[in-house]
C-alpha cells in the first residue's frame, strides 16, 4: 500500500513529483507508488550538475530488481543539485520516496510550470483508475 501523497507537491502521470520552494527552484523525485512498482532500487543514475532540461526530458534512470526506468522531468529548466546519497543507498527511495528519496533540485525556468501538474488528490485518483 502506498504512503499517502504529500498535499504540497504537484504529480506527473508518469509518477515524478515536484516539490515547488517559491523561490524558482524544485526539488524532483518519483512518487511512493513508483518505487513500490519498480520494487528493490539498486542503482541511481543522476544528472549532471549544469545540465539543462525540457519539461519530458528523461532526467535520471533508476535501475530496481526488476527493471530499468527513466526518470523524467515534468518541468524545464537546470540542474542545480543531486542526491549524492542516492549513489550510496539509491534504497533510499523505496524507504523515503518523498524525503530523502528526492533525486535532483531544478532551478526551473518557469515559475509557474509545475501549476499545469495533478494535485495529490488527481494524482490518487489516476493511480486507483490505473488499478482498475
Amino acid at each position: 500500500m502506498s504512503k499517502v501523497n504529500p498535499t504540497d507537491r504537484k504529480y506527473s502521470k508518469d509518477h515524478e513529483w515536484i516539490l515547488d520552494h517559491g523561490d524558482g527552484i524544485a526539488t524532483l523525485g518519483i512518487t511512493d507508488h513508483a518505487q513500490e512498482l519498480l520494487t528493490d532500487i539498486v542503482y541511481v543514475e543522476l544528472p549532471e550538475i549544469g545540465k539543462k532540461v525540457t519539461s519530458g526530458d528523461a532526467i535520471a534512470a533508476v535501475e530496481s530488481v526488476k527493471s530499468v526506468s527513466d526518470i523524467f522531468s515534468p518541468i524545464s529548466g537546470e540542474v542545480i543539485d543531486v542526491n549524492r546519497k542516492l549513489e550510496a543507498s539509491p534504497n533510499l527511495i523505496n524507504a523515503d520516496a518523498f524525503g530523502e528519496g528526492w533525486i535532483v533540485k531544478l532551478n526551473m525556468d518557469d515559475a509557474a510550470a509545475g501549476s499545469a501538474l495533478m494535485n495529490a488528490d488527481e494524482y490518487e485518483s489516476m493511480i486507483v483508475a490505473d488499478r482498475q
